[in-house]
């Protein structure tokens, strides 16, 4: 095939007389799932242990909102089961007691989404796009579920419900959503572009009907079977997508690396080291850059510390979405004055 420019021939590329070779096409894809760490692969904060969560973050980006504190477990992988094919990790919530729950309870797994990556569904406009939510899920127990998407003011609330027929056994889930014409929705900002929430047991005050958009807050659907009202009940996640269409598409696998960036935007674990000569009494300064950029501003929180003849005169104090300064005082006088801090850096939704 010759390619002509100004009616001269330029650049000749060879003709198949077939399809074009496998090895020759690079598959380009685009941000397909707008949840990050969907496969549940990345557990940076409990590194695969068992947590009782009280409305904190377990898995990244997925957190459990509860109620009433110590009604259920969350740990990656737990219970050792085979996950569905194609999967090697999920996300599992396991029951700690026969909890009724009441009138305003509420226990729900949640992912907020960043408004960069939902402003092109364009909710809250007569251009509203249509999304499909899926994802594999297996439960000790049967019935109808419930969840809900919502704005970040919950003001705006889709609840939805799924069915469960079979216990113990990986379910594949499809729910197909038409894009809010109305409300209050964040644009390509950092702040929350939309909450989803998965019940785990809803009282009624949060709980509405399945099907349509509603201005109230509600996390699922009213009779929805609640996990935490049975002792030992469990309920594992994978495979969470949601996309734009009305058609639910292969999961999107994303590679490891860049996909643990995406996470790292909102929560990393920095280990800072540094060594200097120092002069006893006199202060230093030393900067860092996080391993990624982050949402905003992070929090920082000390998990170890570990200094040679230095004293810190102030903590780790993020100055950006990329940097942070720590001050220290000598207590002697020499070289290899050796300090570490190991960091966690939160900038979650």
């Amino acid at each position: 095939m010759a390619i002509t420019l100004n009616g001269s021939t330029g650049i000749t590329t060879p003709t198949y007389g077939g399809s074009v070779p496998a090895e020759y096409i690079t598959p380009v894809t685009g941000f397909k799932n707008r949840i990050i760490n969907g496969d549940m692969l990345f557990d940076q904060r409990n590194a695969g242990a068992s947590v009782t969560p009280s409305s904190s973050y377990t898995l990244d980006r997925w957190r459990v909102f509860t109620s009433q504190a110590s009604k259920l477990t969350v740990q990656q992988n737990a219970g050792s089961v085979t996950p569905p094919a194609g999967f090697t990790n999920y996300l599992g919530i396991t029951s700690s007691s026969a909890y009724a729950v009441g009138t305003s309870d509420y226990f729900f797994l949640n992912q907020n989404i960043e408004g960069f990556n939902t402003a092109d569904f364009d909710w809250g406009t007569a251009n509203a796009q249509t999304v499909t939510l899926s994802f594999q899920v297996r439960s000790s127990l049967t019935g109808t579920f419930g969840g809900s998407i919502e704005n970040a003011a919950s003001t705006r609330v889709y609840p939805f419900s799924y069915s469960i027929p079979v216990a113990n056994t990986w379910t594949t889930i499809s729910i197909t959503i038409a894009g809010d014409t109305s409300g209050t929705w964040v644009g390509a900002t950092n702040g929350t572009g939309l909450q989803l929430a998965l019940s785990l047991g809803t009282g009624t005050t949060f709980s509405g009907t399945a099907g349509s958009w509603q201005s109230a807050d509600y996390r699922s659907v009213t009779g929805a079977t609640s996990v935490v009202g049975t002792n030992g009940a469990t309920f594992y996640i994978t495979g969470v997508q949601l996309e734009k269409g009305s058609t639910a598409t292969s999961f999107d696998y994303r590679p490891y690396g860049t996909e643990l960036a995406l996470c790292q935007r909102y929560y990393q674990e920095l280990i800072w080291t540094s060594r200097t000569y120092a002069v006893n009494g006199s202060l230093y300064a030393s900067y860092s850059t996080f391993l990624v950029s982050m949402r905003t501003t992070p929090t920082a929180t000390t998990l170890s510390t570990d200094a040679i003849n230095l004293v810190f005169a102030s903590g780790f104090v993020p100055l950006t979405t990329n940097s942070a300064r720590s001050i220290f005082t000598a207590s002697g006088t020499g070289d290899a004055y050796v300090w570490q801090r190991k960091e966690a850096l939160s900038a979650e939704l």
